[in-house]
């Protein structure tokens, strides 16, 4: 192919200098093919890049072609199932419902409802009309030990940091929280001024302890006291882990720190910002409950919880017996399955660390109910909750209300790109770049990420209706069905069935398979 690009060069060059013989005019020729064999020439002769080497100037169209791919897929190729990790349909509804356009289809459903994994409702033959239960309920969270409990919506906005999103992109969630009356999560980059615009506010506070460190990266109560007071922070999340990288920290792109987010982070700009994989305010869940308490005072009686994905059951279970053994508790627990990111990670750790949210939701129900303290905790469940079945599933196995992180992306123009990590993203959501940034326009976004919380929260409350419930504490496990072999099908009764309160109290009644983690947990050590 080297011999046959120099043919080609040398037979291009003589013929257009034929032609310029005959008319100077085709001298414009020369503008384009000399920088072609230029680079062809280029590729010849480096060294990295074996294909560009070997095949000269159509070497590089490999390259280009990798680039495209995922827009070439997602616009040419995939159906309306296919595209992952969410499908071209599921990101129609959220951008119909966005803009209050019909999200109603014709011709019956495009799955295959044969399939294993296939899941539905059970609905009743005693349904109730959907006005009868049209009102939106809110859920109180905040145990006994909460002087300041919050009256939280069934659907919020999950944690995404300033950094990781836009400016703008924050400005509309915040708007579009205030309007809608749902709280919106900073996610663990810290309490920005964007944050706080008015609408209700759950400061995530990583392992890097953004807004409230020291110069070392230490937690700092003074700056945490400071800043937990403020009328519009309702809630104070303490996250070990997310779904996308559950034990890997996090890392923020030097790329993408500003000034000025260096500056809310309380950390310098030029380096990326790390958050380490665990906390240092505390080593052990004794010390956790501690650091509840000391939250929990220092912000006025305000709900404190954590923010976890499951991944070794024993040291969740180590926290319920730390709780019990110092009566100190959580007052909400949200859940963020291992199928859950908005977050960049190691294919590795998004493909295979964490638990699912099923599995995790129905886990973590358990426990509080065999350890005898759900009632003092509100579960939070987080992990690809984009409709209103999404809702209803979480509830059907504990969860007591939802977070949504690229559902939300998707109400503010998000087109599923894949560039999230690379300040790249064209609609101005997940990027710095300011000449990208000003195409999203927060006044009108934030229109639509209500839209979208306000229509999805309705369609769980009509599939409630259908079901014959008229509240989501009535959504038990028996509500939905799913089929596990093609022809064996289970509600989530029987796949998760539930352990008897009390029971994880004393050895003597704990369930056999819950036994070898019960005992490996000690409320003294992770």
């Amino acid at each position: 192919m080297r011999k046959a690009f120099i043919i080609f060069s040398i037979t291009i060059l003589a013929i257009t200098g034929i032609l310029i013989y005959v008319d100077w005019k085709f001298s414009l020729l020369l503008l384009i093919f000399i920088p072609l064999i230029g680079m062809g020439l280029f590729d010849m002769y480096q060294s990295k890049h074996t294909i560009r080497r070997n095949f000269p100037l159509l070497g590089r169209m490999r390259y280009l072609l990798e680039e495209l791919g995922p827009e070439m897929r997602q616009y040419f190729i995939e159906t309306d199932t296919d595209g992952k990790p969410f499908d071209r349909l599921q990101r129609s509804m959220v951008y119909q419902r966005s803009k209050k356009e019909t999200s109603t289809k014709p011709f019956g459903t495009q799955l295959d409802v044969y399939q294993v994994g296939y899941e539905w409702i059970n609905h009743s033959m005693n349904a109730i009309p959907f006005s009868h239960n049209h009102e939106e309920p809110r859920v109180k969270i905040g145990s006994s030990q909460c002087s300041k409990p919050y009256e939280a919506s069934m659907f919020n906005i999950s944690a995404m940091s300033y950094g990781s999103l836009s400016k703008n992109a924050i400005l509309a969630l915040n708007a579009g929280a205030k309007s809608g009356r749902f709280y919106h999560n900073t996610g663990e980059g810290g309490l920005s001024p964007y944050h706080l615009q008015g609408g209700d506010v759950v400061w995530n506070i990583g392992t890097g302890y953004f807004s409230t460190r020291t110069s070392e990266g230490k937690f700092s109560i003074e700056e945490y006291a400071k800043r937990a007071m403020l009328d519009n922070v309702k809630m104070i999340e303490i996250k070990f882990s997310q779904g996308a990288k559950p034990g890997h920290g996090g890392i923020l792109p030097k790329e993408k720190v500003t000034d000025e987010i260096a500056a809310i982070r309380l950390v310098e700009k030029g380096n990326d910002i790390i958050s380490p994989p665990k906390h240092s305010a505390f080593t052990n869940p004794l010390e956790l409950m501690d650091f509840v308490k000391l939250l929990r005072e220092k912000s006025g009686g305000k709900p404190i919880g954590i923010k976890i994905c499951i991944g070794n059951k024993s040291e969740f279970m180590a926290i319920c017996k730390a709780m019990v053994e110092t009566r100190t508790y959580l007052d909400f627990i949200t859940v963020d399955g291992g199928e859950g990111g908005t977050g960049a990670a190691p294919p590795e750790y998004s493909d295979h660390v964490g638990m699912p949210l099923r599995d995790a939701v129905a886990f973590v129900y358990d426990c509080l109910n065999g350890f005898g303290i759900k009632s003092q905790i509100k579960i939070i469940a987080s992990g690809k909750v984009i409709s209103g079945f999404d809702i209803i599933r979480c509830l059907s196995l504990g969860a007591d209300l939802c977070n949504s992180a690229r559902g939300m992306m998707f109400a503010l123009g998000c087109i599923q790109a894949l560039e999230c990590h690379a300040n790249t993203c064209p609609t101005g959501v997940a990027t710095q770049n300011p000449d990208l940034t000003k195409g999203l326009v927060p006044q009108e976004k934030s229109v639509r990420v209500a839209n979208f919380q306000h229509e999805t929260i309705k369609n769980a409350m009509e599939l409630m209706a259908s079901a014959g419930l008229k509240h989501p504490d009535d959504v038990t496990r028996d509500v939905v069905s799913t089929r596990v072999e093609r022809n064996v099908v289970e509600t989530f009764a029987q796949t998760f069935p539930e352990l008897e309160t009390g029971c994880l109290l004393n050895e003597n009644t704990v369930p056999k398979e819950f036994l070898y983690f019960w005992k490996k947990a000690n409320s003294e050590k992770f």
